[in-house]
């Protein structure tokens, strides 16, 4: 079933944007990320990704080694990496996304939209947990320990809030967009968070310098969290190091007239519930949390004489804007059927995406299975369950459907999300 993306206009797409991937260690995951980038439905946007060798593979093997513009990096810290991103970058806004995401088709339309707002200096967007459907994050705001608060927001239009005294809007460093003056002016990401808070950081900064930013509801990513020397692929948490090392950062830098002791008991209970709950779901054995335990306490001993405030002097770009030309030919193909014709639903599938559309496709068995929704090679939207179960998962246990109105149904759910 072909149906036209009608709000998908490339003249209204203006706004340049570098589209900046961090990637270590993970090809495959780096190869789907640009495959979803390179499907994008906006105009005028470069791609710029930060990698390790195995990254490199993975571009080639993509086939957008002339199309990318590769900076060689291999030390494990994601704020340097960034900031050797912003130096290449030649769009008037910077995007980033990490190497374990994939992006909406309209992900970039909606998230760079409120740019047109002169006093917008960042936006953020959503972000959708491994079963594609349930949320991992939306609006929240941080407070100066770092510590991050849901927000309230309504409606999916975009949003500029006030935040609570000594709170800064929070955006995702796998689903933000900041101007790339502001992020000059403020010089880029502190490299003193090597992981984890780096975008905190930037948020606080930018707010305190008096950035307006915006969250942008309908800009989604779906964040996989992939496995990385700090968990396993099951998220089996192995090393807490740089969670303590950047948790005592943080508070130096941003909370340093308050006592930290009540901060740091909350960071240490946090992470023994955390563990504790993976010991229940036999992620990890009850001996595993000593080491990893240790990991935190000799972060937070790094982390309290390391030095901060760390940013590079950029020169200009040394390289003029790059266009990236979207595969995305603004059609947009549903195909459905039960679970049993995967093989040639799955054939007819490519085939569209080959011939340039953005294409959904629903499988379904009949039973009341809940839904999982997901990105797959060569660039296919595949959504499972029953055709009785739930997508979202505060919907009814079961409801009885015909196969295409339950399809319509899910059409419209993520219709301005990627249609």
């Amino acid at each position: 079933m072909p149906i036209a993306t009608a709000s998908f206009d490339p003249d209204a797409a203006v706004i340049s944007t570098s589209v900046i991937v961090v990637s270590r260690g993970r090809g495959a995951d780096l190869q789907r990320c640009l495959s979803g980038l390179s499907r994008l439905c906006y105009s005028a946007y470069e791609v710029v990704v930060v990698t390790d060798p195995e990254g490199e593979a993975a571009i080639d093997a993509a086939g957008l080694r002339d199309e990318v513009k590769l900076v060689p990096f291999d030390t494990p810290n994601i704020s340097a990496a960034r900031n050797l991103g912003i130096g290449i970058a030649a769009g008037d806004v910077v995007a980033f996304i990490d190497d374990d995401a994939v992006p909406e088709p309209m992900w970039l339309a909606h998230l760079i939209a409120p740019f047109a707002d002169d006093q917008v200096a960042a936006t953020g967007g959503y972000v959708r947990g491994r079963n594609g459907i349930s949320y991992q994050w939306r609006a929240r705001t941080v407070d100066t320990q770092g510590v991050a608060h849901a927000l309230e927001v309504a409606g999916d239009a975009p949003q500029r809030i006030n935040p609570p005294a000594g709170h800064a809007i929070k955006t995702e460093g796998t689903n933000m967009a900041v101007r790339r003056d502001w992020l000059l002016r403020l010089g880029g990401f502190d490299e003193a968070f090597q992981f984890y808070l780096d975008e905190t950081d930037l948020n606080r900064r930018l707010m305190l310098a008096g950035g307006v930013t915006v969250l942008v509801p309908l800009a989604e990513v779906h964040h996989a969290y992939a496995s990385s020397p700090r968990r396993r692929p099951n998220r089996a948490v192995t090393d807490l190091f740089d969670v303590g090392a950047s948790t005592a950062v943080f508070l130096r830098k941003h909370d340093a007239d308050c006592d930290p002791a009540a901060a740091l008991a909350w960071l240490r209970q946090e992470q023994w519930d955390r563990l504790q709950r993976q010991v229940w779901r036999r992620l990890i054995k009850r001996s595993d949390m000593v080491d990893v335990l240790s990991s935190l306490e000799a972060g937070l001993q790094d982390g309290q004489v390391r030095d901060f405030d760390l940013s590079p002097d950029w020169p200009a770009p040394q390289e003029a804007f790059r266009p990236f030309a979207s595969r995305a030919n603004g059609q947009h193909v549903v195909l459905s059927g039960w679970i049993w014709a995967r093989r040639r639903l799955m054939r007819q599938a490519t085939d569209s995406v080959k011939a340039g559309a953005t294409v959904s496709l629903y499988l379904f068995s009949p039973d009341s299975r809940y839904h999982r929704l997901g990105y797959h090679l060569p660039g296919i939207w595949l959504q499972r369950g029953g055709l009785f179960g739930r997508s979202v998962r505060s919907q009814r246990l079961v409801r009885f459907w015909r196969v295409k109105d339950r399809v319509a149904a899910e059409i419209n759910r993520l219709f301005r999300i990627r249609f």
